[in-house]
């Protein structure tokens, strides 16, 4: 059981979020490379709710299982395209925020795939999914069955 329901809680700001979340979704970044992102972050952080969450939304949007098996060792597989690739290597940098944060060498990865919009899309859904995350996991969400 959650430990807090942020919808009853804090409804304005949890509205706020869920308005966040709409324009992401309206944004021009693939459908597919948008769940790829929210489900490789959120294993990063280790967030149950969102991977159970968005792997099934990817497969609704057409994603396959293998796929989805692949995603955490994405380096090592051949099932990801190049801008999907640049996309993900974006996601965890950005997540992990090192002490140099994302490279240029990381950048210029992403700008060769995307345009302007999609890039600012592929940071706002970064972001907003590790805010999601940074609800899930210190309130315990569960996946919602099935």
């Amino acid at each position: 059981m959650s430990r807090l329901a942020m919808q009853q809680a804090a409804p304005e700001v949890y509205k706020a979020w869920i308005a966040a979340e709409t324009a992401i979704r309206r944004g021009p970044l693939d459908a597919t490379v948008r769940e790829l992102v929210k489900i490789r972050v959120s294993q990063l952080n280790g967030c149950l709710f969102c991977i159970d969450m968005h792997s099934t939304e990817a497969r609704k949007e057409g994603e396959t299982e293998r796929r989805l098996w692949h995603l955490n060792a994405w380096r090592e597989s051949e099932l990801f395209t190049p801008a999907e690739q640049a996309a993900l290597e974006y996601a965890e940098a950005a997540t992990q925020l090192g002490p140099h944060g994302v490279s240029d060498e990381i950048w210029a990865g992403v700008e060769k795939h995307f345009d302007e919009g999609q890039r600012a899309g592929l940071v706002a859904v970064t972001a907003q999914i590790n805010l999601w995350n940074r609800i899930g996991v210190p309130l315990r969400l569960e996946p919602l069955g099935e």
